[in-house]
């Protein structure tokens, strides 16, 4: 009787007791950051330099990236949200899609944007949201920022053609082994999604012809494309610099072409829908990046400024090609923020300071397609676990790469 007595479940306990933990958690952190506060060393120039890098780096984030960048995304996810039907996104990049489809369809679309870690979000967290099956869904999220047509060209041309060969190679390859890895591992919880959107109500029929949608959304991913392409480094003529020179008129010329769009063949109902979706990915998204950006400038400061950690302690940790120089360049790059092409001027000082090449392909490939502030947002969408597994795939398939690379060249 005193042990089923000691059983029995007081009504409301575990409610309580989770609230209660819940607060306990709260005070915590509280005084953690209240504690860290007050015994901050606030005199010392490195603490100083810190400060002021984690709000140089989000005042160059907000002036460089925000408007251009992350504002077409979040439109372009709010439309995928809103006029992308669910069985399209199914059976091209659904769980049950054709492995021999949704891959390729996912890599080829990251390609096609060539955007950064950050800008990515918006558009994986919308495909993502309309049934995009997890392997595909993360095989765009990986390729989008890493593979980058023009930052592989600009590789090649400066750190040497092997290198620009076995970034894209890599990079390509990265993005279907991750897609596929992420599906093994989470295949249960996919079966379960699957189901579920099997016995979701169908949608409403569409209000325009396919061409027109076609038209609509290319128009806001070239808007995209040519509002941040960057002009070449040292260069002063071909395609590259060509198209630099007119973005503005491209860009402009687009968004006219775009507002004739809405005007004659959106509703005024599906446009309100259409800037709801798009607000609750901005208010989703926005605050978890820009505070990780904060902490990564704190951490690291912007490209060749010093934060917290010292960059000659980076640079005395790369030499060489042993797996710890490996895994600690996967694992900088993983958490460092890189604006797109700004990886190799980086790396070319770091290689010029004696940093070796296995190291610098491992920086290459983990780099660009992650960083402290995504990891943060790709947590919201996907779960603490399946973002560790992500993140460890990418780290751990770099630091690998990296010693072969740097074994043979």
């Amino acid at each position: 009787m005193l042990h089923l007595r000691a059983r029995t479940v007081i009504p409301g306990w575990d409610r309580r007791a989770a609230a209660a933990m819940k607060e306990l958690t709260k005070l915590g952190l509280m005084v953690a950051v209240v504690a860290a506060a007050w015994a901050m060393p606030i005199g010392e120039p490195r603490v100083q330099g810190a400060i002021f890098e984690a709000f140089a780096m989000l005042h160059e984030y907000a002036r460089d990236h925000i408007l251009l960048c992350l504002v077409p995304a979040f439109f372009i996810a709010g439309a995928i949200s809103v006029f992308v039907s669910q069985a399209s996104v199914m059976k091209y990049l659904g769980a049950g899609a054709s492995k021999w489809i949704a891959y390729p369809v996912a890599a080829v679309s990251g390609t096609i944007l060539a955007v950064c870690s950050c800008t990515v979000l918006p558009l994986f967290s919308g495909i993502h949201k309309r049934g995009a099956g997890l392997g595909p869904a993360t095989a765009f999220l990986y390729s989008g920022p890493a593979i980058n047509v023009l930052a592989i060209v600009l590789t090649a041309r400066v750190l040497g053609l092997e290198i620009g060969i076995a970034r894209a190679v890599g990079a390509i390859s990265f993005s279907v082994i991750i897609g596929l890895l992420m599906h093994l591992f989470f295949r249960k919880e996919e079966e379960a999604r699957t189901k579920a959107a099997a016995v979701m109500p169908e949608a409403l029929a569409p209000t325009r012809r396919l061409w027109q949608d076609g038209f609509y959304f290319a128009a806001m991913v070239a808007i995209l494309v040519f509002a941040n392409w960057a002009r070449p480094v040292g260069e002063t003529s071909g395609v590259w610099y060509a198209v630099w020179s007119v973005k503005w008129f491209a860009t402009g010329s687009l968004a006219l072409a775009l507002g004739a769009m809405l005007w004659r063949w959106f509703k005024k109902d599906e446009l309100g829908d259409w800037v709801s979706s798009t607000w609750t990915f901005a208010k989703q998204i926005m605050p978890l990046l820009l505070g990780g950006v904060l902490v990564a400038g704190l951490l690291l400061g912007r490209p060749g400024r010093e934060g917290l950690i010292p960059s000659a302690w980076v640079a005395r940790l790369v030499g060489g090609n042993s797996l710890g120089a490996n895994l600690f360049a996967a694992v900088v790059g993983a958490f460092m923020y890189f604006a797109t092409l700004t990886e190799v001027p980086i790396l070319q000082g770091l290689m010029g300071s004696g940093m070796g090449k296995g190291p610098a392909l491992a920086l290459l490939l983990a780099g660009p397609a992650l960083s402290l502030p995504s990891m943060i947002v790709i947590r919201s969408v996907l779960g603490t676990k399946k973002t560790v597994v992500y993140v460890s795939l990418v780290i751990v398939l770099s630091t690998v790469v990296g010693i072969a690379y740097g074994a043979i060249f």
